[in-house]
């Protein structure tokens, strides 16, 4: 007698906890078979609106926490990625991959969490200056974290690609909303159960399951959103988001690789998602008027 399989429920996950959809509604994933992979949450606007309210509930104490901190939190992640490598690799080859490259995208994700835990503590030393000016002050320009941001991860891989949208911008202090991949969702929820253990504020990553066609409305026109980061590959969709976002002035940004490549990690995805802030400083000019010997 054969046995039926039980699907496993993947719920969404929004300031730290696993809620199931407000709306009660799921979908199938499919294998390369047809044969359905697990019920999915079809995320609702509301679910987006309490992610918003999660994440910047979640903004102030993450960007206050010190640089080197977030790189510790970060640090964590990628070993709690290498303690699951295994799950992580079945669930990518069910979803249609090969085992060799499961374990290079897995293997890349890790690596990528180093990458970016090591920029944490370096980035405001790279970009952040000193600036001339002729008068008796110090000018410096900081970068500070724009604050709630928007991500619709890339839609042709399960991990890398949300894994590389994701970390920059916690990296450099803010909180975000992810929309996973609509056909490759099931790492997206199991990175979530990395991160509930691996240190990170609640509600500093919310992850959403669902389609773009239903929730790309609210990613450009949610007023507490600051910023976007569009990584779908759908251009219809990429320009409802730049258009609509003219009425409240967000910044957006469209990334059209996949982040499959090791040169697809740098510093300015993190600098991207901030504000340059310059303070003046009065100080006594100690050189005085013109100096004689």
């Amino acid at each position: 007698m054969s046995r039926l399989e039980i699907l496993k429920t993947y719920k969404i996950f929004i300031g730290g906890q696993f809620p199931r959809t407000e709306s009660g509604r799921y979908y199938a994933p499919l294998d390369k078979k047809g044969q359905p992979l697990a019920n999915m949450c079809l995320s609702s606007r509301k679910d987006f609106r309490n992610a918003v309210v999660a994440a910047r509930k979640a903004f102030g104490s993450w960007s206050e926490k010190t640089a080197f901190n977030r790189g510790q939190i970060l640090y964590r992640i990628a070993e709690m990625l290498e303690g699951r490598k295994g799950q992580f690799v079945e669930e990518l080859v069910k979803q249609g991959s090969t085992e060799a490259k499961a374990k290079q995208e897995v293997e890349l994700a890790i690596d990528r969490c180093v990458y970016y835990a090591g920029w944490c503590d370096k980035y405001q030393q790279v970009f952040s200056s000193v600036n001339p000016v002729a008068s008796s002050h110090f000018n410096f320009s900081a970068l500070e974290p724009m604050g709630v941001v928007g991500i619709i991860a890339p839609q042709t891989n399960g991990l890398i690609g949300l894994v590389s949208t994701i970390l920059p911008v916690i990296a450099g202090g803010n909180a975000c909303i992810v929309l996973a991949s609509e056909n490759l969702p099931l790492c997206a929820i199991t990175f979530a159960e990395v991160l509930a253990t691996s240190d990170l504020t609640g509600g500093v990553v919310n992850i959403l399951t669902g389609t773009e066609k239903e929730l790309v409305e609210q990613f450009h026109s949610h007023m507490d959103v600051n910023a976007v980061v569009y990584a779908g590959g759908n251009k219809e969709n990429a320009l409802a988001i730049e258009t609509g976002a003219d009425s409240n002035v967000k910044r957006i940004f469209v990334y059209e690789n996949d982040f499959t490549k090791a040169t697809d990690e740098n510093p300015y995805y993190i600098t991207d998602l901030q504000e340059l802030k310059t303070t003046w400083h009065p100080i006594e000019n100690v050189g005085g008027a013109t100096s004689s010997y």
